[in-house]
């Protein structure tokens, strides 16, 4: 089991909103050293240490019919992927948010009208680009808190199991295939 960290450290919001001075880059460093490792971990890509997942709580996850329960390797691959793009987004954050800072200190004395609109748009497309990135880093908080609840694999909507290949392949998934595509008609 991972250990806790207040929100103001994991929050996917910013820190004027999540009540936190410090900046996104040592939120996501604290993160990722806060991580333990024990007898039975396993090396995540990014080099990360995390936690074994207990082979009966995998099991106990739902899985749809004709599919094999989950493993304690399998949900521990899932939880290293996602602790992984955690930190990823935390850094794509950081750096984000340090080029719309540097891009407010210009000063725009003497533009021509191209160069203002220039200049706004490549803001406007550098804050959504900081955007998303907090979304799927919310994404993936949520996912993992699903993890440790147990309730991982289970349709927000429908109560059903969402599928053990749809979550590997995409392990924030919160809704099954079909209300999915009933979402998506909406």
């Amino acid at each position: 089991m991972l250990p806790a960290l207040p929100v103001d450290k994991i929050s996917a919001r910013g820190p004027d909103m999540a009540g936190a001075g410090g900046d996104e880059m040592s939120s996501s460093d604290t993160t990722r050293s806060s991580r333990t490792s024990s007898p039975g971990t396993k090396r995540a890509a990014g080099s990360s240490t995390v936690v074994a997942v207990p082979e009966l709580a995998a099991e106990a996850l739902p899985v749809r019919a004709g599919e094999d329960r989950w493993t304690g390797a399998e949900l521990t691959e899932i939880r290293a992927r996602l602790q992984d793009e955690i930190y990823e987004l935390g850094m794509e954050i950081a750096t984000a948010e340090s080029q719309i800072a540097e891009g407010d200190s210009t000063d725009g004395a003497g533009d021509d009208q191209a160069d203002i609109g220039a200049k706004t748009y490549e803001r406007e497309h550098e804050m959504s680009l900081a955007y998303n990135s907090r979304d799927l880093l919310a994404q993936n908080e949520r996912a993992l808190e699903r993890i440790e609840a147990g309730t991982y694999g289970v349709c927000e909507s429908c109560g059903k199991a969402i599928g053990k290949a749809r979550l590997q392949a995409f392990p924030r998934a919160t809704l099954c295939v079909t209300c999915k595509q009933r979402e998506e008609r909406r």
